[in-house]
């Protein structure tokens, strides 16, 4: 073979290497398109499900707010109690902080958190409140369990929550299960157990139905 004939087969050679470099570029470029299509596509879409969380968590903090003063005001009716929702974007998330808020006589309006600026009464109220929301909101069996859970709750405010609670019943279809030893409790029962110890066995017996 000549010299000559050797470097005709070289560049065929480098030609076909060229040619199918040229053919994988253009395969290349073109995953590269539909990528930037599909990451563009997947990139709107991650906008619009934050769009919807964030709407999402607005709405639940407006309906978190509507319970709560709701059941403030019902409760504690020698108070002007409410609350408020504060919402603010925080590293790209929305965040939402709940307020409680009080009118003085004077006029003169104070607000913060009910564990730090309320007593035990407040937040026992937002607490159970809250996870009445929850349920209502996640959809989740109404079955809300309370054992002992408004023991914080001061004696005189007892009987409205009991009233509250009913009136949630009612308009939610929620059952409340609740175990206590307050009476203004039970009052506000629609049915009631006592439970008693006999003979080292838990004996149930209903004893009012309303």
């Amino acid at each position: 073979m000549t010299a000559f004939e050797s470097l005709c087969r070289d560049v065929d050679r480098t030609e076909a290497l060229r040619d199918a470099a040229v053919r994988s570029l253009s395969v290349v470029e073109r995953q590269v398109s539909s990528l930037e299509v599909e990451g563009e596509v997947l990139s709107r879409v991650a906008d619009l499900f934050r769009t919807l969380i964030d709407r999402e968590v607005v709405d639940n903090a407006k309906a978190v707010e509507a319970l709560l003063t709701e059941g403030l005001q019902a409760i504690f009716d020698d108070l002007d109690l409410s609350v408020r929702t504060e919402i603010d974007v925080q590293r790209g998330k929305v965040a939402v902080d709940l307020l409680t808020v009080q009118k003085q006589e004077d006029g003169t309006v104070t607000e913060g958190s009910s564990t730090d600026a309320y007593g035990g009464s407040v937040s026992t109220v937002q607490s159970v409140l809250l996870r009445i929301v929850v349920l209502n909101r996640r959809g989740l069996r109404p079955l809300l369990l309370l054992d002992e859970s408004l023991g914080a709750v001061a004696e005189h405010y007892v009987p409205r929550v009991g009233q509250f609670l009913s009136l949630l019943c009612k308009r939610m279809g929620l059952d409340v299960l609740a175990v206590t030893h307050n009476p203004a409790v039970v009052e506000a029962a629609q049915t009631v157990y006592r439970l008693k110890k006999k003979d080292g066995k838990a004996t149930f017996r209903k004893v009012a139905v309303k």
